[in-house]
């Protein structure tokens, strides 16, 4: 990414310089991504989505021709901003309490730190109490109050806090998208204390509401924009839900039905990457192409529950956002993926699930016996076929990544060759480039690395992270002739006896929301 271009312009999966954003193992895919990018996107398979509505304004969104990436869900970026606002307009979040909690809480977490690391922390830090002082000033100002009287509680109808960001961020960037315990800004009316409650109640499942929306769609972006939409479905209709024991099923019938609402407008199947004119992937078979796939921050689950648990935090915690469960489970059609979710993951009895998804007890049972042969199916071979619980990275993770990142940082193919398992695979979601095999991927990576060849990509720096229960790490790069290393990759490892058996690369304008900057 080029200094002067801001995280999240220009075309997913291309930088500012025209190069895909991938990893030291995938940077020389650049030379090619000119000339590759447009015939795959006719050629390779890709079949366009049906035209969609904006949800803001129900107009039809314009199709991106000629550009790549993820499809636009609004028509324009005023609808966007529009659509922004009102996720955190009253009556579509929570209260002015929690907001002041979350700046006291930041506050509190505040100290000196290494200065990109202390900057970001009080931008955040800012930003929180920048839409609290709109807030105020709003209410302040519809109250007719002087300009040195004492701001209200409260928030009138028609305040719109969420366009306060700092500076010239934009909505998209701002850090409040990446606070690590989402907060809700609406003060709910005063004489109507039961919403407030609602409002708490409601935000108290966000996350777990959040991670089944992510396995339902593969996409950390679509599963934040899924679960602001369920809460305001179930805040619309708050005076229809049985009762506080049965809210967690009722949220979880809204946001099922949400996605597969998505799902239903966004109709898409896996494909197999498709073998590129010039390029040597390997012998072995093309792995399956899920292009929307994004990796999910293990510092967002739940830490792992006592024994004693509820089924909340088990449902979080058990390691059901793993990569290669997440693929699999994208090869299965929508009613079948929620019905296996819904049972063996949320662990919802059979009648609970048929009435989430309105179908017979013997309809869910028989849509359960078709989808875990399939999961089985489509995972890789020595993969665990059933859930697991998640357990903290082993040494022998923690060594090769370690290792990976010396190699790389080092510029040495000698040590990446010996930490390759032969039959490693390089995938880079959502760009067209795989290789499978050692030697492959080392002759691929060897034409970015070594700087006396026109393709060198530059100096790189590795910071570790974990990503979907698997070790991870965020790649920076330093052109030639520049100071500063910028946010290039992010990379998820599968390690399998020692070695590296799988690297999964994606884009890096998820950084943020992995508590880490976009520059070192």
């Amino acid at each position: 990414m080029s200094s002067s271009c801001r995280p999240g312009c220009g075309p997913r999966g291309v930088n500012a310089g025209g190069n895909p954003t991938s990893g030291p193992v995938s940077a020389g895919a650049g030379r090619i991504a000119s000339r590759t990018d447009r015939v795959t996107q006719t050629r390779g398979g890709t079949v366009s989505a049906p035209a969609a509505t904006c949800p803001a304004c129900a107009g039809p969104v314009p199709a991106r021709a000629g550009r790549r990436g993820r499809t636009s869900v609004y028509c324009s970026a005023a609808c966007r901003q529009r659509a922004y606002r009102e996720r955190l307009a009253p009556g579509a979040a929570g209260s002015v309490r929690e907001l002041i909690s979350d700046v006291a809480e930041r506050a509190g977490r505040l100290k000196p730190r290494p200065p990109e690391a202390f900057y970001a922390d009080v931008t955040e830090l800012s930003s929180s109490v920048g839409r609290l002082r709109r807030i105020a000033r709003t209410a302040r100002d519809a109250a007719g109050a002087p300009e040195d009287g004492t701001p209200e509680n409260g928030t009138p109808e028609g305040v719109t806090p969420g366009n306060v960001t700092p500076g010239n961020v934009t909505p998209e960037e701002a850090p409040e998208n990446v606070t690590p315990r989402p907060v809700t800004h609406q003060e709910p009316d005063a004489a109507a204390p039961d919403d407030a409650d609602f409002a708490a109640l409601m935000e108290a499942y966000r996350r777990e509401l959040q991670v089944h929306c992510y396995r339902m769609t593969g996409s950390y972006d679509e599963s934040e924009d899924l679960v602001q939409e369920t809460f305001l479905k179930a805040w619309r209709g708050r005076e229809t839900y049985e009762g506080r024991a049965a809210v967690r099923a009722w949220l979880y019938r809204i946001a099922t039905n949400t996605c597969l609402d998505h799902l239903r407008r966004h109709s898409r199947t896996p494909a197999r990457y498709e073998r590129l004119p010039g390029m040597a992937h390997g012998d072995a078979e093309p792995p399956a192409r899920i292009t929307w796939l994004q990796p999910y921050p293990d510092d967002l689950l739940a830490d792992v529950p006592a024994a004693d648990a509820g089924p909340e935090a088990q449902a979080v915690a058990r390691e059901t956002v793993d990569l290669v469960f997440l693929a699999a489970l994208q090869h299965l059609p929508p009613r079948q993926r929620a019905a296996l979710v819904l049972r063996d993951v949320v662990g919802l009895p059979a009648a609970e699930t048929a009435r989430l998804l309105d179908l017979s007890t013997a309809a869910v049972n028989s849509a359960l016996q078709r989808a875990r042969p399939a999961l089985r199916a489509h995972l890789p071979a020595g993969e665990r076929a059933e859930w697991a619980p998640r357990t903290p990275p082993t040494p022998e993770e923690l060594a090769a990544v370690d290792r990976y990142r010396e190699a790389a940082e080092r510029l040495d193919m000698a040590a990446m060759t010996a930490l390759l398992t032969a039959d490693a695979t390089l995938t880079m979601p959502p760009n067209p480039f795989w290789f499978v095999g050692r030697q492959t991927i080392v002759d691929f990576v060897s034409q970015s690395l070594d700087p006396a060849l026109p393709g060198f990509f530059g100096d790189w720096r590795h910071v570790p992270t974990r990503a979907n229960g698997r070790p991870a790490v965020a790649g920076y790069v330093r052109r030639p002739g520049t100071t500063v290393y910028r946010a290039q990759t992010l990379e998820v490892l599968r390690v399998a006896g020692g070695r590296i058996a799988e690297i999964t690369t994606f884009e890096p304008h998820l950084l943020p929301a992995f508590g880490l900057p976009m520059t070192l």
